[in-house]
């Protein structure tokens, strides 16, 4: 009896082997597709993955919904937008629940009889078990069972930002095999040797990668699988030279991604192998894809759609034209932005315009690149493209991205782009309020009102979610149709009403000069700190108070690390930008643990201030 259980088991084994392909994901760090010679000339010439793409699939526009690893791979794992889950933030505070109902998208996989394998990096704002048979850095498909199905992820770490943390004198000792001087630099980057030399070690941590990705297609076939097994290779986000990583351009978010299936698993998609497919493919849907093609049912709850696999067709990827993104805080650095695209078109909506690209962050800071850059701007040094990175942005922005790939002329104020821009504007506007981005809450309100419970939070609160939008898109209107919403937002029972009705203040400016009187009331009287801070910012950002006093009340006040840390924000950007001001913020304000963390976010900015 035994051993026909064995040999049956044996046979369902096999069965299932023979009904479902193994899957592979090969990804590289930081790098989106204007690095690559697939993609674009002069990039870095990559001949194993070239190899895959004459017999796959080229997406000419997959896309990272975010531009940072943390979210990137958060979005990735659980086919869902990362506003929705809580997951937005680069390094988070806290890890956010998985949604009710819902599992990392490998649990189903698992639970199919996949053995499911990472090597190595998660890097999730969410806490979830049981998705993965082996996840370390000696993670193998080769551990499981005879015949038995697998979804392997390999990650190469060579081309990360931090391989780039060079200094002047490893410059002058190591000599690229990239010739920088064949570099095409792109315009908003100043041409100097610093940058030039950075752009070609990129490149040579490209070809480094290649040969080490071609060891691993390598090893896929003297194992007996490769005939068997269907290869995705993408970069895991944008970058990583200046304004790539952690920004919401192409550069950070437009991501390289082949697809190979072997002649056993062709059938699965949808496009003829060795194509180029223009159809728009996000994070959200790798997951979905993955199921599908290992036949496992999608969960409804994901945001994600399958892109390849049974009833997927060649008209229905084509069609797909929308691409979803947003970025958040980065470390110690604050920001919102969000961006739509749809087609050729690239719509972007900066939520906080004053708080320019270039802020401050320590571990972008770390690369000479981005340090000489900031010198020039500070020298005068640049020209008008290449200093758009450190002054206040537009509210919003729209490019269109066949034409300028590198997003510098900004067609917002354009009559001739007039309805495309609304179109774009209204696509995003509901985007965010569909989903009930929690992200206009600020962190702090956010982990302490949503974490029990964050997609439920966001679906009982979607109408005060939809107020908070609408009171930020005040700052799209003239100033004068805004003043009496910007009014009615202060008078707002909901302290986040309020607080948004600071910002769009300081995003109009002096315009917005006739509300300083409102806003010094705040700075005195609001029963929120953060609007306090906000009301404090726009006084200081227009020149009519100085604001060291309210901003070291409102630090002393801070009740987490994640408050104090937001302040801080607004400290740097008042003593970096204009008009600029001197702080001398004390430490010993803080708790001893906020600021005795190395890597933590307010001792980032504390050691930035002493100049360290």
């Amino acid at each position: 009896m035994r051993l026909v259980l064995f040999i049956i088991s044996l046979v369902g084994t096999a069965a299932m082997a023979a009904d479902r392909p193994n899957i592979v994901w090969i990804v590289s760090e930081d790098n989106s597709k204007h690095w690559l010679r697939l993609y674009e000339e002069g990039g870095a010439a990559m001949p194993n993955i070239e190899k895959l793409a004459d017999n796959g699939l080229v997406f000419q526009n997959a896309f990272s919904n975010a531009p940072v690893c943390s979210v990137a791979r958060s979005t990735l794992i659980t086919g869902s937008y990362a506003p929705r889950i809580a997951a937005q933030y680069h390094r988070r505070a806290a890890m956010a629940p998985m949604p009710e109902g819902l599992r990392m998208f490998p649990h189903y996989l698992r639970e199919a009889g996949y053995y499911t394998t990472n090597n190595s990096k998660t890097d999730y704002n969410l806490s979830d078990k049981g998705m993965w048979d082996e996840s370390s850095n000696k993670a193998t498909y080769r551990n499981r069972d005879s015949e038995q199905p697998f979804f392997h992820v390999q990650n190469f770490g060579r081309t990360h930002e931090g391989q780039l943390h060079f200094t002047e004198a490893f410059m002058e000792e190591n000599a690229t095999k990239t010739d920088p001087h064949a570099i095409k630099v792109f315009p908003y980057h100043p041409d100097t040797p610093v940058f030039r030399y950075t752009y070609a070690k990129f490149q040579d941590h490209h070809i480094e990668t290649d040969a080490q990705m071609g060891e691993f297609l390598a090893r896929l076939k003297d194992d007996g699988v490769a005939d068997d097994t269907i290869v995705f290779y993408y970069g895991d986000h944008g970058g990583v030279l200046p304004r790539g990583k952690g920004y919401a351009y192409e550069s950070g978010l437009n991501v390289p991604l082949v697809v190979y299936a072997p002649e056993k698993w062709r059938h699965l998609l949808p496009v003829n192998a060795g194509r180029s497919v223009d159809g728009f493919v996000s994070f959200i849907d790798f997951g979905p894809t993955v199921l599908n093609l290992a036949g496992v049912d999608v969960p409804k709850t994901m945001d994600g759609k399958p892109f390849l696999g049974e009833g997927v067709t060649a008209r229905d990827l084509n069609r797909r034209d929308e691409a979803f993104g947003y970025a958040d805080r980065f470390d110690e650095k604050y920001d919102l932005v969000r961006t739509f695209r749809k087609g050729k078109y690239k719509y972007i909506r900066n939520y906080q315009p004053f708080n320019f690209d270039g802020l401050f962050n320590d571990y972008r800071y770390k690369m000479l690149a981005y340090r000489e850059w900031h010198a020039m701007y500070q020298a005068g040094e640049l020209n008008a493209v290449q200093s758009q990175f450190f002054e206040p942005r537009a509210a919003e922005a729209l490019y269109n991205i066949e034409k300028d790939p590198h997003e510098t002329n900004n067609l917002a104020d354009d009559p001739k782009s007039a309805s495309v821009l609304k179109d774009l504007r209204q696509r995003l506007t509901n985007q965010v309020k569909e989903i009930s981005d929690l992200s206009f809450l600020p962190e702090p309100a956010m982990l302490s009102e949503t974490l029990s419970n964050p997609v439920q939070f966001g679906r009982e609160n979607q109408d005060r979610i939809g107020k908070l939008v609408d009171t930020a898109n005040l700052s799209l209107l003239p100033f004068a149709k805004a003043k009496s919403g910007i009014a009615q937002a202060f008078k707002s029972n909901d302290p986040w009403v309020r607080y948004w009705g600071a910002i769009v203040c300081s995003s109009f400016g002096k315009e917005a000069s006739s509300f300083t009187e409102t806003a010094k009331n705040l700075v005195k009287n609001d029963a929120d700190n953060l609007v306090r801070v906000r009301a404090a910012e726009f006084l200081a950002l227009i020149g009519a108070v100085k604001p060291q006093e309210a901003i070291y009340l409102s630090l002393k006040n801070a009740e987490s690390e994640v408050e104090a840390n937001l302040i801080l924000n607004t400290v740097t950007l008042l003593q970096d930008g204009q008009p600029g001001y001197e702080f001398n913020i004390n430490p010993d304000i803080f708790p001893k643990e906020w600021r005795s963390h190395v890597r933590g976010n307010v001792s980032r900015r504390l050691a930035y201030f002493r100049g360290e």
